[in-house]
């Protein structure tokens, strides 16, 4: 086995005795979050103190409904900036960069509603999704000799990552009539052809049926095994138990908990985040003056905001 490979597949080592606490550091974060906030009307949907994201792992990022988890996505890949804070991508701040650039920086995402162009052919999709080719500049377009070779070049990269995703024989078909899976597959795919150092999905496997699941999930693992660094959000708990290194769990804007899967699903406050705090007590059992006083806090607070 090569030495470079060696490495890669040993990064979640990496994970080994770091505490299980939100905002803990790591030892070689690609991403680093400091004091970020975004804010919708009232509402705060993210409110991030600190958070880093381990290289060469699988991290998961989940949380309820609502938790802000795809707006925290938005902003970090620059589909959305934020009220206050600072990231980085590699040591480099990506406050204030464009989508367009951050993802020519190495870092891409997908979308939870599949973003293909559908009356271009699954191989026109896979082709747009190699960045800096000489054809697109308006001086040299006219000009098939100067970027015909960089075309050939390309194009063997998307053949090649059709047929690492099971979508050669789909080459011709427009992306429209791809099934749910398919589009997500293509998506995966066409987002390797910039060749990132970080790959961002959101719900991989939302509306996936379950004979192509396990594709993906196989798909998803490969791009660690590739040297890539993984984060997702997923509301699937086996995924996340079956490939992630690392979990975040965000819940109301915030990171109240990470650590390893299996002390993610044991955490109360990840419990509680999703089902509520009284969720396996017979309230019955919970004594009146106790009921009563949360009660009488929540209509307080209530009363303070109508004010």
């Amino acid at each position: 086995m090569p030495d470079d490979m060696q490495d890669t597949r040993s990064r979640a080592s990496d994970l080994v005795g770091v505490d299980p606490e939100p905002g803990v550091s790591k030892k070689d974060p690609i991403v680093v979050v400091d004091g970020i906030t975004r804010t919708f009307g009232g509402l705060r949907a993210v409110d991030v103190d600190h958070l880093e994201i381990q290289r060469g792992v699988i991290t998961a990022l989940i949380g309820p409904n609502g938790a802000g988890k795809t707006t925290f996505f938005n902003v970090l890949t620059g589909f959305d900036q934020p009220d206050t804070g600072e990231w980085t991508f590699n040591k480099k701040s990506l406050k204030g960069v464009s989508a367009s650039h951050v993802a020519r920086l190495g870092m891409v995402r997908t979308f939870q509603l599949t973003k293909v162009l559908s009356k271009l052919t699954v191989l026109e999709n896979m082709r747009l999704g190699a960045t800096g080719q000489r054809g697109e500049r308006f001086w040299a377009a006219p000009f098939r000799f100067l970027w015909k070779a960089e075309e050939d070049s390309i194009t063997v990269r998307a053949r090649d990552l059709l047929g690492r995703f099971n979508l050669a024989a789909k080459e011709g078909d427009f992306a429209g009539s791809l099934s749910g899976g398919q589009r997500k597959l293509l998506e995966m795919a066409r987002a390797l052809m910039v060749n990132p150092e970080l790959i961002m999905l959101d719900e991989p496997m939302a509306g996936v049926n379950p004979a192509l699941k396990q594709s993906l999930l196989g798909h998803v693992k490969s791009l660690r095994e590739d040297g890539m660094s993984v984060l997702f959000v997923e509301h699937d708990m086996d995924m996340v138990r079956d490939i992630s290194d690392w979990v975040v769990v965000m819940a109301q804007g915030r990171v109240i908990a990470e650590g390893p899967p299996a002390s993610i699903m044991a955490d109360q406050r990840v419990i509680d985040a999703y089902l509520g705090a009284h969720h396996d007590t017979d309230i019955t059992e919970i004594e009146e003056s106790v009921l009563a006083a949360e009660v009488e806090a929540e209509l307080r607070a209530d009363d303070e905001e109508t004010r």
